[in-house]
């Protein structure tokens, strides 16, 4: 269980208490997300130690692992922030960045899974191979873990993953002409017909999406995708995605709008379904 939680620490001082400025000015913000980090584990740790403390010494139980989770993510954020400077990786390099923080995640949760093997006493080689179903606390954890996943973290994955289009996030509304014509009677002795002015005004008219609303849609997207993988409902999956093409229909024919909203398609969907699959693996 305590690993569990020292995940949900993990995500929840990541993607919660961290906010969109601090994300951009990660090198300023280091410390003070180095303290988010060191309070939640702190209080997770403590727990533990306090419910196990007749079982295990304070250091093994809270001091080594709280030194190691927290030291660590330190030096592995600024090392990530070294390497990307390094490397130039630009804003418009978006799959390089998207790896970046893939393996970053993976990083952090490797040294979560070593302070739980080695330092509070989890058998996580022989729990995995034994197989042994999760308890009740335990698959409430792991379920609240894989929700974080499939909205916060995975939206902020293809966040990252699609870049800045904000040319493809207009709503095309329509095309107006209006044209002005002006006339003036006969004019001058030796001239014939009409003297006439015209003026023809040509609109392109847009709205701006609401992205709040966007970022709602794709977490109840793979939510929903997410609970009908668990319930092995495949073919339901079919009608969200007709239903969001229905609602983007205007637009697709606009080649890097669709291929914009497919690749987002895509990715959400692949998350859903693959969290689906590891829900219903590790619950069932």
């Amino acid at each position: 269980m305590v690993v569990l939680c020292l995940i949900l620490a993990h995500l929840i001082a990541d993607f919660y208490l961290q906010s969109d400025e601090m994300v951009l000015e990660k090198m300023k913000s280091i410390k003070k997300h180095i303290s988010h980090h060191l309070l939640v584990n702190l209080l997770v740790l403590a727990v533990f130690y306090l419910v196990n403390s007749n079982a295990m010494s304070i250091y093994s139980a809270l001091i080594f692992p709280l030194i190691l989770i927290v030291c660590s993510h330190f030096f592995i954020d600024i090392l990530k922030i070294k390497l990307l400077d390094a490397l130039k990786i630009s804003n418009d390099e978006n799959v390089k960045r998207a790896s970046f923080f893939i393996i970053d995640q993976l990083i952090h949760l490797g040294i979560i899974l070593c302070a739980g093997q080695f330092f509070l006493g989890v058998n996580l080689i022989g729990t995995f191979l034994n197989g042994k179903e999760l308890d009740t606390v335990n698959s409430f954890l792991f379920t609240i873990i894989i929700i974080i996943l499939a909205t916060s973290v995975s939206g902020h994955m293809i966040k990252i993953l699609l870049g800045s289009l904000p040319n493809q996030l207009l709503t095309f509304e329509g095309k107006y002409t209006f044209k002005n014509e002006r006339q003036e009677a006969q004019y001058g002795m030796n001239h014939t017909g009409n003297r006439a002015l015209t003026e023809e005004y040509n609109y392109t008219i847009f709205s701006k999406h609401d992205l709040s609303r966007g970022k709602l849609i794709g977490y109840i997207e793979r939510l929903l995708v997410l609970v009908l993988t668990f319930y092995s409902a495949y073919p339901a999956i079919g009608f969200i995605v007709a239903a969001k093409s229905i609602a983007r229909f205007k637009q697709m024919d606009d080649r890097n709008w669709a291929e914009y909203f497919l690749l987002g398609t895509l990715t959400s969907m692949f998350i859903g379904i693959t969290l689906g699959i590891l829900l219903r693996e590790v619950l069932t």
